[in-house]
């Protein structure tokens, strides 16, 4: 699952040994706007919401952790739909490291596990109007934009949703 890069980034599943880099996100304001997180949550809350991710077992649900030189930075999902078709939302963590193109190769590495282990041919996503550098990693990854259905909330304004 490692990508070929030189930025070392893999994906992996998710423990609760990564617990302690989730809690150190939900303090992190960008990453709580951009993900419609809410401010300050209550730890137990947060370790409850982590343990279902990490103890999900579905058939049409995939959550896995983006790795960058040996620490936990994000996570990546697949929620599968019908006819080998799944939507792919990155989210990484820790906000520093917004730009630098680890969501791109985190995609990249997601989509070939998609394509390997699922059977996945169909790849969708949807990303806010206002959401710059989810668009151009989803534009550079050859996603070509389908519709602009629906509003959400996206660093504190109702903003345009995307589908790709």
């Amino acid at each position: 699952m490692e990508s070929s890069n030189l930025q070392s980034i893999k994906i992996r599943p998710i423990t609760m040994n990564d617990f302690n880099n989730t809690l150190n996100w939900s303090k992190d304001d960008n990453f709580c706007l951009a993900n419609g997180w809410g401010k300050n949550r209550i730890e137990e809350e947060l370790y409850k919401w982590w343990l279902h991710y990490v103890n999900n077992i579905s058939e049409d649900f995939f959550r896995l952790g983006i790795e960058f030189n040996e620490k936990l930075i994000g996570y990546a999902d697949l929620a599968i739909s019908k006819d080998n078709t799944a939507e792919l939302g990155i989210a990484i963590g820790e906000s520093t490291l917004w730009g630098k193109g680890l969501g791109n190769n985190a995609a990249r590495c997601m989509i070939d596990y998609g394509l390997k282990e699922l059977g996945i041919t169909r790849f969708e996503a949807e990303t806010h109007e206002k959401n710059f550098r989810s668009r151009k990693m989803l534009e550079k990854l050859r996603f070509k934009e389908v519709s602009r259905i629906g509003y959400d909330e996206y660093f504190g304004t109702n903003n345009q949703l995307i589908q790709y």
